[in-house]
Order: structure tokens, then sequence, then C-alpha cells
């Protein structure tokens, strides 16, 4: 935790999860930046392992065998030590991967509604799964079916239009908070009435 709150650092991975524009990378960057742990985007460690873009990997061998190699990359981040980690938008998707972040890692779904969503990624055109005509309903498909396994992750906290500094906080606050009760938890179980 930032050393302006008397914390330290979690001793596990910071995950964050959420679809594409939620802020992962961006928020990502600071939350590391504030918890003096180095961030790692899981997508540029797929192109670096891959030696090509994403986009071009979706293109010559599609989407399960992205997210087969999705699976052995983020595996091999969270043997290492802790990082705050960024992943893909269908990472959390991936029963297997979703065990793995779950055991080693505090997972941080960044939700967004679709009109932040929108904005935030009609800036970029690196988004295989709109590379579609209607981008808007491709997304409004995507909300539809990861909300709900989005949901199983440790904290939730909303991404607003507002600068990343406030998300970024926000996540901060519900980070500490997790970990106090994570604690209180763990204290109060092992002892006796």
């Amino acid at each position: 935790m930032p050393a302006d709150k008397g914390m330290s650092a979690p001793d596990r991975t910071v995950a964050l999860v959420g679809l594409m524009g939620a802020g992962k990378s961006a928020i990502g960057r600071r939350l590391a930046n504030r918890l003096g742990l180095p961030f790692v985007d899981a997508d540029a460690e797929i192109e670096a392992a891959a030696a090509c873009t994403i986009e071009e990997f979706f293109e010559r061998y599609g989407e399960a065998q992205f997210r087969a190699g999705e699976r052995r990359v983020i595996q091999r981040l969270l043997d290492g030590p802790p990082i705050v980690l960024a992943t893909g938008g269908g990472a959390f998707m991936d029963a297997q991967t979703r065990v793995v972040m779950r055991q080693r890692a505090i997972t941080v779904w960044l939700r967004a509604e679709l009109a932040v969503l929108m904005d935030r990624v009609g800036r970029r055109t690196n988004r295989p799964l709109l590379k579609q005509d209607d981008p808007e309903a491709v997304l409004r498909r995507l909300m539809a079916v990861r909300y709900p396994i989005y949901a199983e992750a440790d904290i939730t906290v909303e991404s607003r239009d507002a600068p990343a500094e406030r998300t970024t906080d926000d996540v901060l606050a519900a980070l500490a908070d997790y970990l106090q009760t994570g604690m209180q938890t763990r204290t109060h179980a092992g002892a006796t009435p």
C-alpha cells in the first residue's frame, strides 16, 4: 500500500480484470507506482512471447490458441514475485486462468459503463474483437457474458469517466479494505472463543 497510508505492498500480485477500455493498463501503471511494485501488461508479455501483435496472433491462430498462450503467460507471471498485472479482457473468462488468478493474486475488476468503454475504445484501432460493423453491439454482448464472471473478482471498483488518479485512489482504498478484512478474518478464524 502507499507509504503515505503507512501500509506495505500486498504479498501477492494484484491482477486487474475487466473489458477493453476499463483502464487496466492506465490504472495498473499508477497503482504499481503507488504500491512500489513492478507493472506488467499481460498482452505485452504475450506479444513478446509470440513475437507478433495480439491482432496478428488472432488472425493467424484464432482465439482458442490465443487463450492457451495467454493462460501460460499469466501462469508464469503469477509464479514470480508480486506485481501489478493488467490482464486482457478475456483472460478472466478462461476457467483455468481464473482459478490460478484467484489462488495466487488479488483480483480487481475495473467495472465500466458502456458509454465510458465506447469513448475509450473509440480512440484505438487495435482491438481484434471490435473489428466488426458495430463495436457498441459487440461491447454490449461482451458485457452481458463477461460481467457476471468478472463479478467473481475479489474486489470491484467502478472505472468512471474521471481522472485515472481518482480511480487509482478508489482501487487503493478498496485494496486496503480487502487486506484489512482478510487479515481480521484470518486472525479471528484461528482464535478460540
